[in-house]
């Protein structure tokens, strides 16, 4: 028996709710399963006893069924748990996620009139809304996330209470506002969203950083201000999360270095400005150490390829993979690829940029030692060999050889890399 099921075969109503019933009615894949009951958390857990669960917050509890993850939650009130289906509808968000799946009778319940709201087109609370988002200001954001994601508008009213109560946002917890925002920048056109939350309010509350740039011109090498190269940067970048959190960032620290030199602007260290304010959000929403070390490395490292051109040599290319990370590389040149379509030119870089993913992806094939772990040698062979006792030294030494191998990778061999350590000793006696 499903959740459902199993639920009223315990007497307790049970009912497929919210994002599940407003994806079936576009026609869209279901990925969320809610399931609103009149089952007691309590009773929940001792219905569906044997099913694979664990407890998320404010009392839902989220059962494994078929592979499918259903989230049962207590019928809603409004200082609690409620008694009815209808009492819990009253308390969702919009319009559009307030209709409910009757398994019995195969039928939709829509109190609310989320249907038409859906053939509006439009995003709407229910009810009263500043009551509903006083009851979760993330509301506020989910808003902007679901017409941004559904191509929808807000409707009005509920438009004019979001901007009014824009500074509630301040009381939702960071992991659970990095959730929308991720979601907000996995859309199609995240610029859509981002654009809408400044219009309502929400974009100074949660990135006040991103408006410094507002209407910030740039040189002559842009078409557009800081903010707006931003957003088209972040529209022509693959929709992955790194790509696009290194996108919203990788600039976000040019209004704080920005002068004028002989009539022209400078960002000069805006990419470390960057990744520094980039590493204060990333803390301030929660992200993963993981994400956060990645995304301000990519930041980092953008503007490393920005002077590239035809006489680089393979070895400065060898140099720029290790600073950056073979692993990374592709992410960063996805990115910097968007960054430049993003300066709204039709600028010759494109061209030198296709020569050097070429060149990159060339010297790559040919293998390349990115660590001292690379190496045909290891630590314990250059103290053998300098009869030096463990420590910084042989360590310095590694990264010498590295240096090495980078200009020349044929040297990469054991018998080479050993007469180089030779070599050093030598001198090393010579010098004393």
């Amino acid at each position: 028996m499903s959740v459902v099921e199993r639920l009223r075969a315990s007497d307790h109503q049970a009912y497929i709710v919210g994002g599940a019933v407003r994806d079936y009615c576009l026609q869209r894949t279901v990925t969320d399963w809610d399931v609103a009951t009149s089952a007691k958390p309590e009773e929940i857990e001792s219905t569906l006893r044997g099913m694979r669960h664990f407890s998320l917050k404010h009392g839902t509890v989220t059962f494994v069924d078929s592979g499918r993850c259903y989230d049962v939650t207590t019928f809603r009130g409004s200082k609690g748990f409620g008694s009815s289906l209808e009492q819990d509808l009253g308390h969702r968000d919009f319009t559009i996620n307030a209709m409910a799946y009757d398994e019995n009778c195969r039928k939709i319940l829509d109190p609310h009139r989320g249907r038409d709201d859906l053939l509006l087109r439009v995003v709407r609370a229910v009810g009263n809304p500043k009551e509903r988002f006083r009851e979760d200001p993330l509301r506020l954001l989910r808003a902007a996330r679901l017409a941004v994601e559904l191509g929808f508008r807000i409707e009005s009213k509920t438009f004019e209470i979001m901007a009014k109560m824009a500074a509630e946002l301040d009381s939702v917890a960071p992991e659970r506002i990095r959730v929308e925002l991720m979601k907000i920048l996995l859309c199609q056109r995240p610029s859509l969203g981002f654009n809408l939350m400044h219009r309502v309010g929400l974009l100074k509350e949660l990135l006040p950083e991103l408006l410094e740039g507002y209407r910030k011109r740039q040189d002559r090498s842009h078409r557009y201000t800081i903010y707006k190269h931003i957003m088209e940067t972040l529209d022509q970048v693959e929709a992955e999360p790194v790509l696009r959190l290194t996108a919203l960032l990788h600039d976000i620290g040019k209004p704080r270095v920005r002068r004028k030199i002989e009539g022209e602007f400078s960002f000069l260290g805006h990419e470390q400005k960057s990744a520094q304010l980039g590493r204060e959000i990333m803390k301030r929403l929660k992200f993963s150490h993981d994400i956060i070390d990645q995304v301000t490395d990519l930041i980092a490292h953008h503007m490393g390829i920005a002077g590239y051109d035809s006489t680089w040599s393979d070895s400065t290319l060898r140099r720029l993979i290790r600073g950056v990370g073979s692993e990374n590389m592709d992410h960063l040149l996805a990115f910097r690829e968007a960054d430049i379509r993003a300066h709204g030119m039709d600028d010759e870089k494109i061209d030198l940029f296709s020569d050097l993913r070429t060149r990159i992806e060339g010297v790559r094939r040919e293998g390349l030692a990115q660590s001292p772990g690379d190496l045909a040698i290891d630590g314990n062979e250059v103290m053998q060999i300098l009869a030096l006792p463990e420590g910084p030294e042989v360590g310095k030494i590694l990264e010498e050889l590295l240096d090495k191998v980078t200009e020349r990778p044929e040297l990469n061999r054991k018998g080479d890399l050993t007469a180089l350590v030779k070599q050093m000793r030598d001198k090393t006696k010579v010098a004393g």
